[in-house]
């Protein structure tokens, strides 16, 4: 009686097994040395594709994005609308007063002026009053 192997007909020498694992490794690392070189080659186009006006288009598309993921009833709410306007209505404001205050400082000089080319004693008077409480400090002293 004969009692069949496993590798019946199949007569693989110990040599023949290690010759294919050296020939495995070495495609291993063909493709391993390939796929570095992908890599590089992929990392290279990367960094040259990003010119500057690709740069503002992702910008622009990424703004949009994240424009669009915030809900529209936030916007339709008004907060955010309402303390921009406030802000903006407190910098026009400082902005106006300061512009006014230095027109009334040279209205008031003007005033002097002319005062001092009618009535030197007057204009005299008026300059120690208006030393006295001025209308606004300017650094061009």
């Amino acid at each position: 009686m004969h009692v069949p192997t496993a590798n019946a007909g199949h007569d693989v020498s110990f040599g023949a097994l290690i010759e294919k694992v050296k020939q495995a490794e070495a495609a291993l690392e063909a493709r391993e040395r390939q796929a570095a070189a992908d890599w590089r080659q992929l990392k290279a186009s990367w960094i040259a594709g990003w010119t500057p006006g690709r740069i503002v288009i992702a910008g622009f598309l990424s703004g949009f994005v994240v424009g669009r993921a915030e809900p529209v009833r936030r916007v339709a709410r008004g907060g955010g609308a309402l303390q921009l306007l406030s802000a903006l209505a407190g910098l026009f404001a400082g902005g106006s007063a300061q512009a006014a205050a230095g027109e009334a400082e040279h209205a008031a000089k003007t005033a002097q002026q002319t005062a001092a080319a009618v009535s030197p004693d007057a204009a005299l008077e008026a300059s120690t009053q208006h030393a006295a409480q001025p209308l606004h400090e300017s650094s061009d002293a």
